[in-house]
């Protein structure tokens, strides 16, 4: 046995239990360990391991682990989770559908290579994709086979993590989202927390120190094979065109483990901010601290200024500020949170409200996939368009939904939008009766909202009046 832990199943029962989070704990009668951590990899973590995860090992450190990796169970269930999600072929051009041409065998070799220690990772390919506010984001896309070993790797180590990890951490955490992290924001601003520190770390993912890092997985992760399995991960090449280079920090994004790598760098600031008694609401690399006065927000700021320059992090000088949304504050203070806008704003009776709205990239980046779906000179069926375009506003719509209503005989942001919508639409048909311009006018008697409704075109308007209904109701 080695100190601090056994090597049988990668852990010793510690003699003071530790308190099982509540986020491992679900709704109903769970009266097993698999039943209380439903989202594990159950041909990883069999139920004398949760037990162990619940009340805790000796030391909190875990070892014996990479057998757990390499098993045959564990690869084939990252295959499976690779495959449903799809995604481009790596630097080695292999796509999911060659390789799943034949998969035992690929991960035989595999799981004979991690074994052994002969597995080496391939470069990432690098990609940028467009930002909603312009410019690009980079990307990292493994190889297939690359992938599939991060997911075994994942499996085996989130939970250890996991088990400790703050409250109100929601980015990539199992039975969490945006929608929670939004929903606490909004408990926080009734309650009187309307002084907001809004943050953006500048490059996060690209800039996370790779020593600092492995110093917080190994301490929970003491097995010496997984630990160099992360690093190899963290300093494989990165391929983009001709141009090769191995990073010196960072966790490319796209990387099947970097967003637990993310969250792991990021929860000694969530538990410091709890400590201090702070309300911060952290998504990934996203994150808000909502305070009842100015005076504890600038607090919380310079508390996260030091936190950030200790952890080789910097703060953006440029997004990160302190907003005011308190009932005094004058009109127009706002921050932006997962999409969404949080405003102070007053009514013509001078009273003043905190709304929520989709902010401006959120609104134009649905508006730039309306346009292309929407052209005038589209050739398809005005069916086929309208159905196409549902796709993508019911999708837009079920996370936009709870933005705020607009006062009394005004349009909101939703029914504006199904506006621009018809708009666009009429001037399509405008185009096929050889008519120029957009549509107006006489168009709404030619082709009226109800035209529109009866051809199966999707209101959010109208959805949100019926969920409202059925609310009350």
């Amino acid at each position: 046995m080695q100190e601090g832990g056994s090597v049988k199943d990668g852990q010793a029962q510690d003699s003071n239990p530790a308190a099982v989070p509540s986020a491992a704990i679900q709704a109903g009668e769970a009266t097993t360990p698999h039943e209380r951590w439903p989202w594990v990899e159950a041909s990883v973590w069999t139920e004398r391991m949760l037990m162990a995860l619940e009340q805790g090992v000796k030391g909190e450190v875990w070892f014996s682990l990479m057998d757990k990796v390499w098993s045959d169970r564990n690869l084939w269930s990252a295959w499976c989770e690779v495959a449903a999600n799809e995604g481009s072929a790596g630097v080695d051009h292999e796509t999911i559908a060659m390789f799943e041409k034949d998969p035992q065998a690929k991960l035989k070799e595999l799981s004979k290579q991690l074994r052994t220690g002969t597995y080496r990772p391939q470069a990432v390919r690098r990609v940028y994709i467009p930002k909603a506010g312009g410019g690009e984001r980079p990307l990292g896309i493994p190889t297939v086979r690359d992938r599939v070993v991060q997911a075994a790797l994942r499996h085996v180590l989130e939970p250890i993590f996991e088990r400790d990890f703050a409250r109100h951490s929601y980015g990539f955490r199992p039975g969490k989202g945006c929608k929670d992290a939004l929903r606490r924001v909004d408990e926080l601003l009734k309650a009187g927390y309307t002084h907001v520190v809004d943050a953006d770390l500048k490059g996060y993912f690209d800039s996370i120190p790779h020593e600092q890092l492995m110093t917080r997985v190994r301490a929970k992760a003491a097995d010496g094979k997984v630990l160099k399995l992360v690093e190899a991960f963290l300093t494989q090449g990165v391929m983009e065109g001709l141009s090769h280079w191995t990073p010196k920090s960072g966790s490319p994004q796209g990387a099947v483990i970097s967003p637990l790598l993310s969250n792991i760098y990021l929860d000694p600031l969530d538990h410091l901010m709890e400590q201090q008694g702070l309300e911060m609401v952290r998504y990934a690399d996203d994150f808000v601290i909502l305070c009842r006065n100015e005076a504890e927000a600038e607090r919380a700021l310079e508390t996260v200024r030091e936190w950030t320059a200790q952890a080789g992090l910097m703060l953006h000088p440029d997004k990160t500020q302190v907003a005011n949304l308190s009932p005094t504050a004058r009109e127009g203070e706002a921050f932006e949170f997962l999409g969404y806008r949080f405003k102070q704003e007053r009514s013509k009776t001078g009273q003043g409200r905190i709304t929520r709205q989709p902010r401006e990239k959120s609104l134009a980046k649905l508006k730039d996939a309306i346009r292309g779906k929407t052209r005038r000179a589209h050739g398809q069926s005005l069916a086929d368009i309208i159905a196409s375009v549902n796709l993508t506003v019911k999708g837009w719509y079920a996370y936009f939904k709870h933005a705020s209503r607009a006062e009394p005989r005004r349009p909101d942001t939703l029914e504006r939008l199904d506006q621009w919508i018809r708009m666009r639409l009429r001037s399509i048909l405008r185009k096929r009766m050889h008519l120029p311009g957009r549509g107006r006018g006489k168009d709404h008697y030619r082709w009226p909202n109800k035209f529109f409704e009866a051809a199966g075109l999707f209101s959010m308007a109208k959805a949100r009046r019926s969920h409202h209904q059925s609310a009350m109701r």
